[in-house]
């Protein structure tokens, strides 16, 4: 969605058909021009064909190509696509007792995706993972609650040992270390995760209406092992493993998280992208 090949060709056709006797200085000045007509968004895909043309599993961009997309992506505004905060996404729908989210698809290949997603207040994206992805994202307006774990790199070998409710398996559960758990108020900086790093299982909570930019690369594929999988958070204190030894003041910053399934607390619907269009040179 949101690509428009014949107008690359219209472009590329109507350059060259510029007369032979323009000099150089014309030419610059044509393509300052045609650079300033660039929409964010267009600039946006550009620079991801270009940060993840390498990219794969567990593969990080190099550092300043992190940054150049960093920038690309926080120049962006909600109007640049083609979003309003009056807009029924971020509305409350009284007859549906789970606020519905809405994510619009701009682009998606094997190396990347961009997506956007909008919420009315009190929707929530539960707590998922990345893996081998490098993800950032871009609170476009609103308020937003983010709360972000890393899997604990050193964790013992031994199953936990003390557990409840008493219906959960001892295999089950692992520990992390909260990332982030904070609210955020557009504009703020973009957030960047990595494959093992930054926060790679994260939950968003609508505090206001908002809306969030996220790019993916490379994005969710299930035939090369980048599963989306759900997690439910338990407090350290439910469970205990020999081994571990937390000190009091930092045990609020390690959790247990546990695979689910169900997913009642969840409803995304997709719409159209209407913002400026994509074009695939």
């Amino acid at each position: 969605m949101g690509v428009e090949g014949t107008l690359a060709d219209r472009k590329t056709k109507g350059f060259f058909e510029m007369p032979k006797e323009t000099n150089t200085n014309s030419k610059s000045r044509k393509n300052r021009r045609r650079q300033k007509k660039m929409s964010p968004v267009q600039k946006l895909f550009d620079t991801c064909r270009e940060v993840f043309a390498s990219v794969g599993n567990g593969i990080v961009p190099p550092p300043q190509d992190i940054e150049k997309l960093r920038a690309v992506i926080d120049a962006i505004k909600l109007e640049d696509v083609g979003l309003k905060p009056e807009m029924p996404y971020f509305r409350t729908n009284a007859a549906c007792r789970t606020p519905r989210i809405t994510y619009q698809h701009v682009y998606e290949c094997d190396k990347f995706s961009i997506g956007i997603f909008c919420l009315p207040p009190s929707g929530v994206i539960p707590l998922h993972n990345h893996p081998g992805m490098t993800v950032f994202s871009k609170l476009l307006f609103g308020t937003m609650h983010i709360k972000s774990y890393d899997w604990v790199a050193d964790y013992p070998t031994g199953t936990p040992t003390i557990f409840k409710p008493p219906e959960i398996k001892r295999s089950e559960v692992r520990l992390a270390k909260v990332k982030v758990d904070a609210d955020f108020t557009a504009p703020c900086n973009p957030s960047i995760l990595y494959p093992a790093d930054g926060g790679n299982m994260h939950r968003f909570t609508a505090v206001t209406a908002c809306a969030f930019l996220d790019v993916l690369g490379p994005p969710y594929s299930d035939p090369d092992g980048r599963h989306c999988t759900y997690y439910i958070n338990y407090p350290l204190s439910h469970f205990s493993v020999n081994g571990i030894a937390v000190p009091e003041e930092e045990r609020k910053g390690y959790e247990w998280l546990r695979e689910r399934e169900n997913l009642k607390d969840i409803i995304v619907v997709g719409a159209e992208y209407k913002g400026p269009k994509i074009v695939v040179k």
